[in-house]
């Protein structure tokens, strides 16, 4: 009989029991923006399917979540410059989105567009022996793009998932895909393609 999902090797190079799935700001406070809110179901559905993926095939996921304080000590140039903050600590609306469970999750909480400064993400994954990380989330121009990019600079692999990311500008985000897939050779994949990735296939006959 024909598996109906063939299994498939990874399109990267680092083993898949070396890799971890980032989730970038899945929260609610970022469906808030009306763009992003009319393909919230849609958005959800997809990062649902990849955390799943995950899960089955035992990969550590790590949740990273914008938190700012109140005393505007982690406000960002523009936060400052504009007298207005958001994404409070103890906000409702900085949890992750209602329809996730992401409570298995490694979490880190950053106060800037890219994930890794300010933050322990790099020590994180470097403790986990992560070679290669698999992302998704939002907004692709901002946090996604920055994110991935230093992940490169620290010589970590990376694979997007294309309707698992999404932005608040949609009008950037097949562009910011095509420029990372571009320049940088990142994998651009959908969710039903990284699902038929599997240990498994390391060890099926060429």
């Amino acid at each position: 009989m024909t598996d109906p999902s063939p299994r498939s090797r990874a399109p990267w190079r680092a083993p898949l029991d070396r890799t971890a799935l980032l989730v970038v700001d899945l929260q609610e406070a970022f469906f808030e923006d009306q763009a992003l809110a009319a393909h919230r179901e849609e958005i959800v559905a997809r990062a649902r399917q990849v955390i799943r993926w995950a899960e089955r095939e035992h990969l550590p996921i790590v949740n990273v979540r914008t938190v700012h304080q109140r005393d505007r000590s982690t406000w960002t140039i523009t936060m400052l410059e504009d007298d207005q903050g958001f994404l409070f600590e103890g906000d409702e609306h900085t949890a992750n989105v209602s329809e996730l469970d992401l409570s298995a999750a490694i979490e880190i909480t950053k106060t800037r567009d890219d994930a890794f400064v300010g933050t322990d993400l790099e020590s994180t994954l470097l403790d986990l022996d992560i070679e290669a990380v698999v992302v998704i989330g939002v907004s692709t121009h901002t946090c996604v793009m920055l994110t991935a990019a230093h992940a490169f600079a620290l010589d970590i692999e990376v694979a997007l998932v294309r309707d698992a990311i999404a932005s608040h500008r949609p009008e950037l985000h097949e562009l910011t895909l095509d420029t990372l897939r571009d320049e940088y050779r990142f994998p651009v994949l959908s969710p039903d393609a990284l699902c038929r990735v599997t240990a498994t296939a390391d060890r099926a006959p060429a």
